[in-house]
């Protein structure tokens, strides 16, 4: 077929730590496709992927699952440009998958990678990428198991795009939900908000500032079975991807059919990130965050939850920004630095595209 004739226009010569003849064959579950397709997947994506579920060699992973309830999620990545301060597009494809296993209380076990790859993307960049992912999966502490590889004609796929599913295993009895918010619950978020996006359009319109503004793309799951593990009542939790802080709390309000109230002096945002909003027209409350959440927490588990958080690398800049009400069913409000309260609307469109 075509899009496997276009392959001979990349060469297959990378600048590898290991020889490429040096690694397992072990063929990765996928779609098909002729030598040269045979060659990337085993040379490139098995190399780096390499378990025990691969090895297998058939179109599925078999795995096993302890007893118990799993989470399941499915994500796509189509980020630009591909490589960014503090990440790149496959660090971000494992940790975003990850995170969302993660907001439903779960442990990340395994997940499926399918790459979309453009005619002509080099070799050379791939490869980063799929390192990438291989030291965040292991960081994560779970395993690709199976996945899929496609080309498509240049000018059809913008380099690569990457589609990832992930299971995961919930050892706990809570159930995480926004349906389950209660009046007077705690509102924490994790750290300070915007730096994924602003990272990524900084580095599209060629800004520069005094520091490096660097995405906060990391894995949440750690740090939200501490809280679990030490016993913290969770209702919900939501990362603060596209869309940020507001849109997840307006969807969480919608959904629980009760008020949010926060205040804007406790929203933790770094002067990078206000500099950059400032100089775009953006505001840093729908800036889309890759390593931060919003907790709904008990009341009487407030203080206790943010200590934990705080004491994680993730959560230093983490705090206490409001609480839950019935006095406004479904709205999100904000007292402002000047005593004035006024509604935090969900954006009618996607203010930063292309951002994960």
């Amino acid at each position: 077929p075509r899009r496997f004739e276009a392959l001979p226009r990349v060469s297959l010569q990378l600048s590898c730590p290991v020889p490429l003849q040096d690694y397992p064959h072990v063929l990765l579950a996928h779609g098909g496709g002729g030598t040269l397709m045979h060659r990337l997947i085993e040379e490139m994506f098995v190399a780096a992927f390499d378990n025990t579920h691969l090895c297998a060699r058939h179109d599925s992973a078999v795995l096993n699952i302890p007893v118990g309830k799993i989470a399941m999620t499915t994500d796509s990545f189509v980020v630009q440009p591909l490589f960014f301060p503090g990440g790149d597009i496959g660090s971000l494809a494992v940790n975003g998958t990850v995170n969302d296993l993660a907001m439903s209380g779960a442990r990340p076990l395994y997940l499926t990678a399918g790459f979309i790859l453009e005619e002509g993307l080099p070799l050379e960049t791939l490869w980063r990428i799929v390192n990438s992912m291989k030291e965040a999966a292991q960081k994560a502490d779970v395993k690709i198991v199976t996945g899929d590889t496609k080309v498509v004609e240049k000018g059809k796929g913008d380099g690569i795009f990457i589609n990832t599913a992930g299971v995961g295993i919930i050892e706990h009895n809570q159930t995480i939900l926004p349906g389950m918010i209660r009046k007077g619950d705690a509102v924490l978020v994790s750290g300070d908000l915007g730096r994924h996006g602003m990272a990524v359009m900084a580095l599209r319109q060629g800004l520069e500032f005094e520091t490096t503004l660097t995405s906060d793309s990391a894995p949440l799951a750690g740090l939200i079975g501490r809280l679990l593990s030490e016993g913290i009542e969770i209702h919900c939790l939501r990362d603060l991807t596209r869309g940020g802080l507001a849109s997840a709390l307006n969807e969480i309000a919608m959904t629980a059919q009760f008020g949010i109230e926060i205040e804007e002096s406790r929203i933790p945002v770094c002067e990078e990130v206000k500099g950059a909003c400032e100089i775009l027209g953006f505001d840093p409350l729908y800036v889309a965050n890759e390593g931060r959440f919003v907790a709904f927490v008990a009341a009487g588990d407030a203080g206790r939850a943010l200590d934990i958080i705080k004491k994680d690398p993730l959560g230093a800049q983490a705090a206490l920004i409001g609480t839950v009400t019935d006095s406004h069913s479904s709205l999100v409000t904000m007292k402002t630095a000047i005593g004035v309260s006024r509604i935090v609307d969900m954006l009618s469109g996607e203010q930063l595209p292309r951002i994960c």
